[in-house]
């Protein structure tokens, strides 16, 4: 059976190839523009601003979520219960205690973050603390640790980074050959040209892909060791239903940082074919699914 620590390499691994995949993509579309241009800067552009996002992701990726999801640091004082929580679970996972975030939303829901479990936040919403009885918010908190033990959180902290800057340089770059060239440039090979259009369209949609990528086994591995840490698989199988059957949306919420929460934070719709259909690109995997194996 899986446990903590089970996938915590290939997580790392993972980190270390989308970061390298996206300074190649990043660099060979900055080339072929450059190229075709006859613009050198472009292609430094490109270089400098890829090697900048890889660090930055890496050492600051955690703080820019918890600016997008408007989470603030809360004190023992604040929320003894949470904080407790989250103590005594983390020294049965073996892990640091991380800090412990809230973010003011009556929508019921959770996420971690991190580049490593020293550097691990633990953030839920005030929804979530109201309707959860305490082996409900065990539950929720022992998945949000495994996460952390895991490794999860920098794949995913890191892809929210990434894909967002990717949608950045890729207009950059569309203005710059809107608005840079001239009849010189038109008469060269229009090969590079292609290619660096390719690149800008395409740009966005490997981003996508890359968060999608990052496989919704995750969340059934999260539930799994969560499970592990508070030996009650029924804690964490009602607090999903409880999440689950509030549909309203978070306040404040964005698609790169979607994957990051234990349940969908645009909510759960009702399963229709459409929904069928919609539900192989979204980053969560059904709700239903996850309450049946716990209770299986």
């Amino acid at each position: 059976m899986a446990t903590l620590y089970t996938h915590q390499g290939e997580n790392i691994r993972k980190t270390w190839l989308l970061m390298g995949f996206f300074l190649v993509l990043v660099v060979a579309v900055g080339y072929a523009i450059s190229w075709y241009m006859q613009s050198p800067i472009i292609m430094y552009v490109a270089v400098i601003f890829a090697l900048c996002m890889n660090v930055g992701s890496y050492w600051y990726s955690d703080k820019l979520v918890l600016r997008m999801t408007n989470a603030q640091p809360v004190t023992h004082a604040e929320y003894p219960e949470l904080w407790n929580v989250v103590e005594n679970l983390s020294i049965t996972a073996g892990l640091p205690m991380p800090k412990v975030y809230v973010v003011q939303d009556p929508s019921p829901n959770a996420f971690a973050t991190g580049r490593n479990p020293e550097h691990a936040v633990v953030a839920t919403t005030t929804g979530l603390l109201q309707i959860l009885e305490r082996n409900e918010l065990e539950g929720v908190i022992a998945h949000e640790l495994s996460h952390i033990g895991n490794r999860d959180m920098l794949v995913m902290t890191v892809a929210v980074v990434l894909a967002g800057f990717v949608a950045i340089l890729a207009d950059f770059l569309s203005r710059a050959m809107m608005f840079g060239g001239g009849d010189a440039d038109r008469q060269r090979s229009p090969i590079f040209l292609i290619l660096g259009i390719a690149g800008i369209i395409l740009m966005p949609i490997a981003a996508q892909l890359i968060q999608l990528a990052i496989s919704r086994k995750r969340e059934f591995l999260a539930d799994a060791s969560g499970v592990l840490l508070t030996r009650y698989p029924e804690g964490l199988a009602s607090a999903l239903e409880k999440i689950s059957a509030y549909s309203r949306p978070m306040q404040k919420t964005s698609h790169a940082t979607a994957h990051l929460f234990i349940a969908d934070p645009f909510g759960v719709k009702k399963q229709g074919i459409g929904q069928k259909i919609g539900g192989l690109f979204q980053t969560h995997p059904p709700v239903a699914d996850r309450i049946r194996i716990l209770r299986g």
